[in-house]
């Protein structure tokens, strides 16, 4: 009798461990691939890029109206990195470990040169050497992340 109670709770036990074990697995199988790529490394990155010149931001509106060329400047970048993010987030799970912290700075700088070219594009013609020199790079930059992705 006492033989039979203990494998029923040994028996017991184990059917609960499986069922815990199924359930956990189906929890992770049904999360959304996006859950998956913004734990990479090249999200993270990015999110921090995008937080730092959040921060700057509010510290120049303490002082500077809208209109203030650094603040419209932060605001670009913050566009540009919050595309950034979203095209992050639509990578396929399956293809998460290219998602790592050299593509994120990667996709950092390129973010940087596209802002310069901004800054050189309000100033200048787009036939103006500085001009076509900061596409060049943001050229670049975009292929080097395009060969990592694709």
């Amino acid at each position: 009798m006492k033989i039979c109670f203990v494998l029923t709770i040994v028996l017991f036990s184990s059917l609960l461990s499986q069922a815990q074990t199924i359930k956990k697995s189906s929890a992770l199988a049904s999360a959304p691939a996006g859950a998956a790529v913004k734990s990479t490394a090249a999200y993270a990155e990015v999110l921090l890029r995008k937080t730092e010149r959040e921060s700057e931001l509010e510290e120049f509106l303490l002082d500077y109206t809208e209109e203030f060329p650094k603040v419209k400047e932060i605001k670009f970048e913050l566009g540009l990195l919050q595309k950034e993010l979203d095209k992050i987030t639509v990578v396929n799970a399956s293809d998460s470990g290219k998602l790592t912290l050299a593509l994120g700075k990667l996709i950092v700088r390129k973010t940087e040169i596209e802002t310069d070219l901004w800054n050189l594009r309000r100033q200048y013609a787009d036939d103006h050497p500085e001009v076509k020199r900061a596409r060049r790079k943001a050229e670049v930059y975009e292929r080097a992340i395009k060969e990592i992705l694709f």
